[in-house]
């Protein structure tokens, strides 16, 4: 994530004093809240146990609805010079969405992220929502190696993949009809597959396409950004497996 996280969905960029200084919501018998600080931290100490032979590259934040919503990711480093693990997870105070993580990698050149898999989701704020948490954390970040070294391997297909600019407009069309993109971020991927921002995708593949879209799909809105993540990931996978969505 960069500093257009979250911006044209009317959001902030954060640090992690922001999510601290925000109120939580008052508990009621039904309803308990996750505070947005806590939830970073713990995800970044389980990581810190769990991830042996990673270092944490850096940690981003992103505020929405007045600090309602939050959406984060934690980045992980093992040696590779172009892929970082990437442990996603979001909150909201306005019970506009479930608590969620996610896993996957982060594109150290322009943090784009890469996410697989499944959202695991704690569907209500509930009294036992924190011993839930812990367990679902504990899950996903093993889980993670598995995800990290899929997408490491899924990229370097997609880098070996040649395509031309038609080929790259039908799967705009692909991903705008099935959900992945909405009409304002149409204009963000052709922008970014014709005149890449960063020279690491000037390569015509599938892989310069991916990166192309991930960038557009920055200004989604934080209820969105892991589902529309991992809908990307899986339709250009299965093209990989399948191909005739590239051909006329």
């Amino acid at each position: 994530m960069t500093q257009e996280l979250l911006l044209h969905a009317g959001g902030k960029v954060a640090s992690l004093n922001d999510l601290r200084a925000i109120p939580l919501p008052e508990e009621t018998q039904t309803y308990k809240p996750v505070n947005h600080y806590d939830l970073a931290t713990n995800l970044a100490e389980v990581s810190a146990t769990l991830l042996t032979g990673y270092v944490l590259e850096k940690s981003q934040f992103g505020l929405a609805r007045d600090g309602a919503q939050m959406f984060g990711v934690h980045t992980y480093r093992n040696g590779s010079d172009s892929l970082g693990l990437s442990i996603g997870f979001r909150n909201s105070y306005d019970k506009s969405m479930s608590v969620g993580i996610a896993v996957g990698a982060s594109v150290f050149v322009c943090d784009n992220l890469a996410l697989t898999g499944d959202i695991a989701i704690m569907r209500k704020h509930t009294t036992n929502v924190w011993n839930d948490l812990e367990e679902m954390a504990i899950t996903s970040i093993y889980r993670s190696r598995h995800n990290f070294h899929r997408i490491v391997e899924d990229a370097e297909v997609m880098q070996g993949q040649h395509l031309v600019d038609d080929e790259a407009y039908r799967m705009i069309g692909y991903l705008y009809g099935n959900g992945v993109l909405t009409p304002r971020q149409i204009p963000i991927v052709k922008k970014e597959w014709l005149q890449p921002s960063h020279e690491d995708f000037d390569d015509r593949n599938v892989w310069s396409f991916y990166n192309a879209v991930t960038e557009a799909l920055k200004s989604s809105p934080p209820n969105k950004i892991m589902e529309k993540h991992i809908a990307l990931h899986a339709i250009l996978t299965n093209v990989q497996e399948r191909n005739p969505i590239w051909k006329p």
